[in-house]
């Protein structure tokens, strides 16, 4: 799976001590939709995943120029973890 990162979902990740290593390698386990969004002209979804570490991420994401967009990605809100971990 390609990424794209830029100046603004760096900065965003960041803001929650995230790097882009960790997010990308969130994607490489099971990952959980919980929402889809329409949102101006692109689709964006909104998934449940862990990185390396046990931590659970909620990541937004949308397809751009055939490659994964990170949107925003935090730390996942335990309702969100919960629903994760009985799909597992």
């Amino acid at each position: 799976m390609r990424f794209i990162w830029d100046y603004d979902n760096l900065t965003h990740i960041a803001k929650h001590g995230l790097s882009p290593e960790e997010v990308e390698q969130a994607f490489d386990g099971m990952t959980m939709e919980v929402e889809y969004q329409g949102w101006c002209t692109e689709e964006r979804f909104a998934e449940v995943g862990v990185a390396p570490a046990g931590r659970f991420l909620l990541m937004h994401t949308t397809w751009r120029d055939g490659a994964t967009r990170v949107v925003a990605a935090y730390d996942a809100p335990k309702e969100s973890i919960k629903e994760y971990l009985k799909q597992k």
